[in-house]
């Protein structure tokens, strides 16, 4: 006998309008941190500043990418996908990691071409307006990495992490820019590349952090062990369960399906089997909002 769970449709709406909202307060951000960033790189001299901007600019991109990797996920099951449509809003977060990635390689090897041709000996010095700037950019995207990554924690959404990220590879971006505008005005513009290709790393390494925890949700990763251990232990207490025969669990998106089989007297009726079955459902269904699908399957002993 096997007991099933589906989400209902008020926690999904909750998901979709926290994830849209999130990325609409950003975006609205991001439109005019970087509208500041083009200004202030061109009235200062700075190339690191207008770079800056356009790794600003992507992140409007990413922002509008959540939203519809959001929307598309939240749409209910039907006929063509009768398990739901979150992994999509997986793909949102590899779409992500991969403008991030890209970014972060476009960051270092224009660092190393500077460095390796001795360009920037030849670069002006930048305006106090570029310094500035970039002060106010680091203030600004690491408010904006908290903001988005606390909601995202909560309702547990891999693209909004994907998109917390990128503002805090914006907001790294930006600590180059600072420390390039910062040497370069002290007289010694070669600080300028070498802090960009520090910088990648960190970048092309939240890169790399997304794409593992957007993969993993794609290809049916098991849960954490504490979380395996929390339903062994719930599954366990429920009268009449006398032993645990299986427990599997895989991420779907920002989702969990579940598949227990357990043991119970193989004397009892099947009425009585069965209300060790729904005892079990209900019970994973209270503690374990995450959880999407539960199944049940009951073995005699």
């Amino acid at each position: 006998m096997d007991e099933e769970k589906r989400a209902g449709a008020p926690e999904k709406t909750q998901f979709e309008t926290i994830s849209t909202r999130v990325s609409v307060v950003c975006g609205a951000g991001n439109l005019l941190l970087a509208a500041f960033k083009f200004a202030s790189g061109a009235i200062g001299h700075s190339d690191a500043m207008i770079s800056d901007a356009v790794h600003s600019t992507s992140d409007i991109l990413g922002s509008v990418i959540v939203v519809a990797g959001v929307k598309v996920s939240a749409r209910p099951s039907d006929r063509s996908h009768p398990y739901g449509h979150e992994r999509l809003e997986c793909v949102a977060g590899l779409i992500l990691g991969g403008i991030l990635a890209t970014i972060g390689l476009l960051i270092g090897w224009g660092a190393v071409e500077k460095i390796w041709s001795g360009a920037y000996r030849n670069m002006p010095q930048p305006g106090g307006i570029a310094l500035f700037a970039a002060a106010l950019s680091i203030a600004v995207k690491e408010s904006m990495f908290w903001y988005t990554w606390l909601w995202a924690r909560r309702i547990d959404s891999t693209a909004l992490k994907a998109e917390a990220w990128h503002h805090r590879s914006d907001a790294l971006s930006s600590v180059g820019a600072l420390i390039g505008i910062a040497g370069a005005r002290m007289g010694a513009p070669a600080m300028e590349p070498a802090a960009s290709l520090v910088i990648c790393l960190f970048i092309v390494k939240a890169a790399a952090d997304i794409f593992k925890d957007a993969t993993d949700k794609v290809v049916d990763h098991a849960c954490d062990e504490a979380t395996e251990r929390a339903l062994r232990e719930c599954v366990a207490a429920q009268a009449g369960v006398r032993r645990i025969d299986l427990l599997n669990t895989r991420e779907f998106g920002n989702r969990v399906y579940v598949d227990i089989e357990i043991g119970v007297d193989g004397l009892c009726s099947l009425a009585a089997a069965h209300a060790v079955a729904e005892r079990v459902h209900d019970a994973v269904e209270a503690n374990f909002p995450q959880v999407k699908h539960v199944m049940v399957h009951v073995n005699p002993l």
